[in-house]
Formats: C-alpha cells, structure tokens, sequence
C-alpha cells in the first residue's frame, strides 16, 4: 500500500458524513507506518474505542470505511477465526465489525458486519510481522493468503458500496 497523509484518509470515506469524518483520530505515527507491509490501513479510534476504520487501496484510489464495534464485551473463552485474514485469535482478540452503507441505503440504517481481527492487523499476521497468541493451523503459503485477503477485503467494500 502506499503512504496516505491525514487529508488523503478524510477524502476517502464513502459511509460518513463531513462532521463525522473531520472527527476521525488519524492512527498514531501515521508516516511510520510500514506502509510497504500494509495490504489495507485499519486502526482503533483512540479517542472513541467503539470506532474503527478501513482505508483501502483500490484500482480507482483509495476508499474509507467507518466501522463501529462494541467498545468492550464480557470476558469470553475459545477461538474466533478473522473473516478476511482467516487467523485464530482468542475469541476476544476478534470483533464484530459493522459499517453503514454507503448512499441512500446508509442513510435509511443499512448495515454490514463481520468479524475482523480486533487490532485490524490482518497484513502483518499473514506477513509474519505479528504473532496472534492461537497457533495457526493453516499450511498455505503468505502469498496465497495475501491473495485471499484481498479477495475477501474487496467483497466487504462490494457489500458496503452495494
């Protein structure tokens, strides 16, 4: 992915209004990011835990997506599988994410959800650059899964653009 600035990510959001977007808490060390490992830009309000955001790299730009997910939860036991990346996490290192849609079908309350690492770091599990706590049972090399992440990354924008 390549380096974003602050006004490049606000330009980007397609579910949010303009107040909602000029309130948006760019990620901490934003021009330190490992930009060149990153196959999306995904972060946690610090400001509003409840929050979070998807910045991805499309053929047309980049495009935004708010997410929102509840804050904290009851402690919980086991395993939960990340949609896009396919790691196991601790069930409570995976959130449910959900976006409004964008348009029309935003506005009327239209939602998508789905289970997203919880920390949003899917290209640095699949890179090898993060360790989750779960040993993985998938033998598949990391381009293969980069691949599936992409796919997987794009039918969730699809869903959200729809």
């Amino acid at each position: 992915m390549q380096a974003l600035n602050a006004d490049e990510i606000r330009r980007s959001f397609v579910n949010s209004s303009k107040s909602q977007v000029k309130a948006v808490t760019m990620p901490a060390g934003l021009t330190e990011l490992p930009w060149e490992s990153l196959d999306f830009l995904g972060w946690r309000d610090a400001k509003a835990p409840a929050r979070a955001y998807l910045v991805v790299p499309r053929e047309d730009g980049v495009l935004g997506i708010a997410l929102n997910t509840s804050a904290t939860g009851k402690p919980r036991r086991g395993t939960g599988l990340c949609d896009l990346c396919h790691t196991a996490h601790k069930v409570i290192d995976v959130a449910l994410f959900a976006a409004r849609r964008a348009g029309s079908a935003g506005r009327a309350g239209n939602t998508v959800g789905t289970y997203i690492c919880a920390d949003l770091a899917c290209s640095l599990y699949l890179r090898g650059l993060r360790e989750p706590e779960v040993p993985q049972g998938e033998t598949v090399g990391s381009e293969v899964r980069i691949e599936r992440l992409g796919h997987r990354l794009e039918s969730f924008v699809s869903r959200v653009l729809a």
